[in-house]
């Protein structure tokens, strides 16, 4: 399961680059590089160019969120426990947050390092962090085996050949359109790809929007059509309970919400919808077109321009109240998963491997040149 390098990796040759909308966490990334070598795959940090621009994710962004997470009690928002909230909501209040170019000057960056510690242990009190002259040494060796670049770089880039945007995490999590307070700090629509290629003089991407045939959320927050009996019985190879995030939840497809998603990233060109294998081989699968919400039924969710938090606040309040109206489990997934969206489905993955993936014979959606950009539509 990929995190920072591209999922392409595996494909001698295609390249990884981090934009300048990536938080980049040179420890991680480290430890990604030496599973992907144990695998065979020894030239990954040679493929990788990281943008001067990029936030750095540090241990000291990680104790503090974690810190946070846990004086906020019973009323937890869910956290991956990695400091990512964290590492954006410093840099929006401080002009000095560390970056990638940082690692390329030692006295600015233990500078910075310095700095952020000291403001974070002053707000927090006393974190469990590592001291800054080991951090520091561990971040310079990281730009000094990375190409750091600016931003011409990523603009040649986009101009030598075919691109994949990945997507970071669900539409559902965006920090604008998400169910406030349950998010995260980024934004997950098609919006950042869309900036770049724009910057690049490029036509839009082709967009994906990618989706299982049951929903998931990991985490509180809320969550329609979650069956208990699901989680149960649909364990995932990557996601369990973990001590920040919580539970790994489990539910049925859920129309209104991927009605929602689709809406607030500005559509879809093709859906790509996982796990057809699982469909196929159930009976208990339904499918939520509606909601009931104190005796009215919707079928589709308001939405609003970006930066209204007490909006999306609300929303999660009558969503935390909300019940599923189901129907059957269709005969025909993809078919009905179309109809339902309005969008063709485009890929259908049968299983974990490459060989399972299959290309949707009949859809009539042609690919745009230059890029393509995949958003996870779920939570």
């Amino acid at each position: 399961t990929f995190a920072q390098f591209g999922s392409g990796t595996f494909t001698p040759g295609v390249r990884t680059h981090l934009s300048r909308f990536m938080l980049v966490d040179p420890l991680a990334l480290a430890a990604e590089a030496g599973h992907l070598a144990g695998l065979g795959v020894t030239d990954a940090l040679d493929r990788l160019t990281v943008d001067r621009d990029a936030l750095l994710t540090t241990p000291f962004h990680r104790a503090a969120g974690r810190a946070r997470e846990i004086a906020r009690g019973t009323g937890r928002h869910g956290s991956c426990g990695m400091g990512i909230g964290e590492t954006a909501r410093y840099a929006l209040s401080h002009d000095d947050a560390p970056r990638a170019g940082d690692c390329l000057s030692p006295t600015r960056l233990r500078h910075r390092l310095t700095a952020l510690r000291d403001r974070l242990t002053g707000e927090l009190g006393p974190l469990d962090v590592p001291d800054v002259g080991s951090c520091a040494e561990a971040f310079l060796a990281f730009a000094r085996r990375v190409r750091v670049v600016d931003g011409t770089y990523l603009h040649d880039l986009l101009h030598d050949g075919d691109v994949v945007f990945e997507g970071a995490q669900g539409v559902l999590l965006d920090e604008w359109h998400g169910f406030h307070p349950y998010t995260t700090w980024s934004t997950t629509t098609f919006a950042n790809a869309q900036a770049l290629l724009d910057e690049a003089g490029l036509p839009p991407a082709t967009r994906l929007g990618v989706l299982r045939t049951y929903m998931t959320r990991h985490g509180p927050g809320p969550f329609v059509t979650e069956d208990p009996a699901l989680t149960a019985d649909l364990p995932d190879r990557h996601n369990g309970f973990g001590r920040w995030q919580g539970a790994f939840r489990v539910g049925h497809l859920d129309t209104v919400a991927l009605r929602y998603a689709l809406e607030v990233a500005g559509g879809a060109d093709a859906l790509a919808v996982t796990h057809l294998d699982t469909a196929a081989s159930r009976t208990d699968l339904r499918i939520c077109r509606s909601y009931d919400i104190g005796g009215e039924i919707l079928d589709r969710l308001p939405t609003g321009p970006p930066g209204d938090l007490d909006r999306q606040r609300r929303l999660t309040q009558r969503l935390l109240t909300a019940r599923p109206l189901y129907g059957e489990a269709p005969a025909d997934w993809i078919t009905t998963i179309e109809e339902e969206l309005r969008v063709p489905v485009a890929l259908g993955s049968y299983g974990p491997t490459t060989a399972d993936k299959q290309l949707i014979t009949g859809t009539d959606v042609e690919p745009r040149p230059r890029a393509s950009h995949e958003s996870r539509l779920l939570p």
